[in-house]
Formats: C-alpha cells, sequence, structure tokens
C-alpha cells in the first residue's frame, strides 16, 4: 500500500522552542534539527512527511486572525498534493486557532490536526515527540476529516476545546463533547466523522474570509458596576460576549440591565456564555437569567469562549446582517455547539 504523505505547518509554539536566559524563544531550523536524529521519525509505521517552517515563526501570543487567514492559505495551497495536514501551534492560543480554522475551512475532507508541546521536543521530558508522532499515524491510519487537536494522548474537535492546565501534560479538554479518539496501547475511535466526510468527498475546500472584530468579553462577578459594563459597550465595539454565573444568570440590578438593553437596541450583540468549566446555558430556568432574555440576550448554549469569539469574528467578516447572525450564533455551523 502506498505510504500516505502529510504536510506539516509549523507556525511556531513550545515544541520547536530553544531555552535561554530570558526564557523560551522560538528558534528558525531547531525543530528539524532535533527531529533528524529521532530514529522514531523514520520507522516504517510513520507516513512520509515535509514540514514548512514559518517565516517568522510566531509566538502563540501574538496570533491574530491574519496568521488564521495564512494557515488556511496554506492548508488549501497544499490541498490536492497531501492526504492529511499537521499544525504545529503554541499552548496558549491553540483552541482559538482550531475554532477559528473550522468555519475558515469550509467543506473540509482531510484531516488537520493541531498539535504542539508544554516542553520543547529537544528536552528528555518533552511531550512533544509523543504528540507529533501520534498525529502523524492518525492523520495517516485514523482521519478524522475536520479540524482537531491532538494531546497528551486524546484527540479532540477543535472548536470544543479549551485549555485547562498551564502546567501539566494533560493541557487541554473537551468539556462538552466527547474525545474523537484516544490514543492508547491501541488506539480507539471513539468518535468518526465518516458520514460528514463523504458528505464533503466532492467539493473543493474552499477558504472563508476572516477579520479582526471589535468584540469585548466580561464575566460577571459579585458587585460588579454597571458602570464598567456600560464602558465594554462603547463603540466600535459590536459584540459583548458576557460571561455569567452557572446557566446564565446574572444580576437583578436595573441599571446593569439597561446597560445591556440599550447596547441591543444599538445593534450590539450580547452572547450569554457561562462561567462554569462545562454546561450549557438556559435562560428559562431562573428569573435572572429569564431577565436577560426578555432584552435579547442571546443564548450561547455550550459553546467555548474560544468557539464563540471565532464564530462571531467569522459571522461578522461574511457581511451577514445583524438579525442574521443572532440567529447563526445559535446554529450549529461546525461542530461547535449542541442546541438540542
Amino acid at each position: 500500500m502506498k505510504k500516505k504523505s502529510i504536510y506539516i505547518s509549523y507556525t511556531g509554539g513550545t515544541i520547536g522552542m530553544l531555552k535561554t536566559k530570558k526564557g523560551y524563544v522560538p528558534e528558525p531550523g531547531n525543530l528539524q534539527n532535533n527531529i533528524i536524529y529521532m530514529q522514531e521519525f523514520l520507522k516504517p509505521e510513520i507516513p512520509k512527511f515535509k514540514i514548512k517552517e514559518y517565516n517568522p515563526l510566531i509566538d502563540s501570543s501574538n496570533m491574530t486572525p491574519q496568521e488564521w487567514i495564512i494557515i488556511a492559505n496554506d492548508i488549501k495551497k497544499n490541498y490536492n498534493k497531501y492526504d492529511g495536514f499537521i499544525v504545529l501551534h503554541g499552548t496558549d492560543t491553540m483552541s482559538y486557532t482550531a475554532s477559528a480554522l473550522s468555519f475558515i475551512l469550509e467543506d473540509l475532507n482531510k484531516p488537520v490536526i493541531i498539535t504542539g508541546s508544554q516542553l520543547p521536543i529537544s528536552e528528555i521530558r518533552s511531550d512533544g515527540r509523543n504528540n507529533l508522532l501520534n498525529s502523524l499515524i492518525i492523520a495517516a491510519k485514523y482521519p478524522i476529516n475536520e479540524v482537531t487537536i491532538f494531546f497528551n494522548n486524546w484527540l479532540y474537535r477543535g472548536n470544543r476545546t479549551t485549555k485547562i492546565n498551564a502546567n501539566g501534560f494533560h493541557a487541554f479538554d473537551s468539556p462538552n463533547f466527547p474525545p474523537l479518539l484516544e490514543a492508547g496501547v491501541k488506539i480507539r475511535e471513539i468518535y468518526n466523522n465518516k458520514k460528514k466526510s463523504k458528505k464533503n468527498k466532492k467539493k473543493q475546500i474552499k477558504v472563508n474570509n476572516i477579520y479582526p472584530q471589535p468584540i469585548a468579553i466580561i464575566s460577571i462577578y459579585p458587585g460588579i458596576s454597571y458602570k464598567i459594563i456600560k464602558n465594554f459597550l462603547l463603540k466600535p465595539i459590536k459584540a459583548l460576549i458576557l460571561c455569567s454565573y452557572g446557566i446564565g444568570n446574572a444580576p437583578q440590578d436595573k441599571y446593569f440591565l439597561n446597560s445591556l438593553k440599550n447596547a441591543i437596541k444599538n445593534q450590539i450583540i450580547i452572547l450569554n456564555l457561562t462561567q462554569c468549566i462545562s454546561g450549557k446555558v438556559n435562560m428559562n430556568r431562573y428569573a435572572s437569567g429569564n431577565s436577560l432574555a426578555d432584552i435579547g440576550v442571546i443564548s450561547g448554549h455550550d459553546l467555548t469562549i474560544e468557539a464563540a469569539l471565532t464564530k462571531l469574528h467569522f459571522l461578522f467578516s461574511q457581511n451577514f446582517s445583524i438579525e442574521l447572525i443572532k440567529k447563526k450564533i445559535e446554529i450549529n455551523i461546525s461542530g461547535e455547539i449542541t442546541t438540542s
């Protein structure tokens, strides 16, 4: 059987960084210079792969929508030459990039796995080797044709992930959607997207535009002043992601509610997410949530902050009307939301 070929976009991140007196920094050539001496990457079960190193390399703290489009166009340019794609990325904004790419890459019929590490691949205890080796094997032999994140032996739907640990190797989780695959002693597929893959098989991949949008995020806390909310809602803001208590509850202070109500009248979208790590918004259960629904606050259901933010970036970039954006934010586009 012909060996599959995988394209690796090395955008930056810890996996290829070098330790200096000022901390870890991106170092051109460092990743490849280490991999060529690692015999496990030459084993027969590993597919052929090519590494494209970005110039400049990007610390993921510096990722913007412009870089999301660069990554997407890189995949599109090489789409017909390779069987799958791996994006090496820093962990800090990995879930944002994964979520964004799930909206940008339309009619995807090949796997796009985003991975990285908590320690550089050059270090003896690095998780980078395991993450990259498993990503190569999964992309070639167990392809799930959507944007995913592989980390610490688990493959997740990218737009369902969030970073949960700054120090441990189990850095990511998918609180409201099960993992797609587990790489244990045996590779175990938990979820398979073959139905979707078959549907998109004959379609040509499309890269949707996405541009930076003025969107704010604020977490409600006890005693929050309505004046703070008002400042967050000043023009040119287009949307506010409101991280509320529990299943979507908020203070009943009339000034607080009026600030939101006036913003909605001025065509600013208010999207309600829960502060909890898992669960979903249900503004009909308590009066303190119902008051938000009554003034036009939209439920984010079980969207992660990363998926909500990138979805709003995407929707505003399509020049949809405000009313259409309000409808689409609650509709599943790419597996990012559970509405039932």
